[in-house]
């Protein structure tokens, strides 16, 4: 699988449930978060300062999924990212 152009291919990084005052905060409760965490999996031939296995941060409405192979991905512009760790 090959993303093309401005795309990139992430994979969801799952994030431990936090805890706030003694109560755990499940990934529906938590609305404040604004960026999720991923692992690319594919860049397009447009893109130039992100890598495959970079770690980023993108928007949460950002793109749209797919699933190939039996894993599920998610399809995003490259302006959609913020972070590169």
């Amino acid at each position: 699988m090959q993303a093309i152009n401005y795309y990139i291919i992430v994979e969801k990084i799952k994030e431990k449930p936090k805890s706030e005052g003694g109560f755990v905060l499940t990934e529906t409760q938590d609305d404040d978060v604004r960026y999720l965490k991923g692992r690319v999996i594919s860049v397009g031939d447009q893109v130039n300062s992100i890598k495959e296995k970079d770690i980023v941060w993108y928007d949460k409405h950002a793109g749209h999924g797919i699933e190939f192979n039996g894993n599920f991905y998610l399809v995003i512009k490259h302006g959609d990212i913020v972070i590169v760790e």
